[in-house]
């Protein structure tokens, strides 16, 4: 028994999971300062709740600061180490071209686009030179998510628990035979009014950004059924088009990238119905760093060029 719990705690790195908190901007975020390793992974938040370095108030001189603000696709989760987080594969790219830059991390399982505007709302852009919002299609119609479930749900732990063998059972074995009692919160709007309410939050968001001259980005994640077996066009994907192009917001399309290529390659890019595996956060690191560094990539009407 002793031999077991500490296999699990040494090898998959049970009874130390990544700790969450209630909160009433965002429902909820991850608990500031701290680190560990699931799975073999290793997972690290800074004093702001972002999978990203510990943060300095001001960006040091001559660095471009880079907000992404997403759910949990560009978290990764357990399943991803930190160095293959997208956020942190596309800081690499550029700073491998010679150029400083800083790409932090602000995201959470579950985080619908009402989330990441509370987000902003109290911690604010960092003095940021450019933000990155991750919407993936689930996204478009995702309920604002509340802090229900923190402390409730084994995926939502606010405290370590004793046992690693209790971790396994409660969060990982009990929901395989749907014995956990976590459930999911029912949605209160229609797809549709929700939709609608989600723009809402997103205007506010873009408002923000142009209040503070900062210039916005959408980076647009499809999911699985989005383009495998046959790639189609999510049903909201163009009227969120639409609200984008007339709020002059630039589109990074993974969805339409991804649709052009071998239904073989996109297979190696997702690891279930929404998350990626490194190789996707990769491909997806590519396709922001190939369009952020074009010459003609045009934000706020003039090219975006790294300091």
């Amino acid at each position: 028994m002793f031999l077991t719990e500490a296999v699990l705690r040494w090898k998959w790195g049970l009874g130390n999971p990544v700790l969450t908190q209630a909160d009433a901007e965002m429902g909820y975020r991850f608990q500031p300062n701290q680190t560990t390793t699931r799975l073999g992974n290793q997972i690290h938040y800074n004093q702001y709740s972002q999978r990203s370095d510990p943060l300095l108030s001001q960006p040091q001189e001559q660095v471009f600061r880079v907000l992404m603000v997403g759910d949990s696709v560009l978290n990764g989760g357990s399943a991803i180490d930190q160095s293959e987080t997208i956020s942190e594969q596309l800081e690499q790219k550029i700073l491998k071209n010679g150029q400083t830059v800083e790409v932090l991390n602000a995201s959470a399982g579950s985080w619908g686009i009402g989330n990441q505007w509370g987000y902003l709302q109290k911690f604010g852009t960092f003095k940021s030179d450019l933000l990155i919002l991750q919407i993936g299609t689930h996204d478009l119609t995702q309920p604002t998510s509340t802090s229900a479930r923190v402390g409730h749900d084994p995926n939502y732990p606010t405290e370590k628990p004793l046992l690693a063998w209790q971790e396994l059972l409660l969060r990982y074995l009990l929901p395989r035979f749907h014995l956990s009692q976590s459930q999911e919160i029912p949605p209160t709007l229609k797809p549709e009014q929700q939709f609608e309410q989600n723009l809402d939050y997103l205007e506010q968001i873009l408002q923000g950004a142009k209040q503070e001259n900062l210039p916005v980005v959408v980076l647009y994640t499809p999911n699985w059924v989005d383009v495998l077996p046959t790639p189609h066009t999510p049903t909201y994907k163009p009227q969120f088009q639409r609200f984008l192009e007339a709020q002059q917001v630039p589109l990074i399309d993974v969805h339409s990238a991804w649709s052009s290529l071998p239904p073989e390659t996109v297979k190696g890019y997702f690891r279930d119905s929404v998350h990626l595996t490194p190789e996707g956060s990769e491909a997806v690191a590519d396709l922001l760093y190939e369009n952020l560094t074009l010459p003609d990539f045009l934000i706020l009407g003039s090219p975006l060029i790294f300091k």
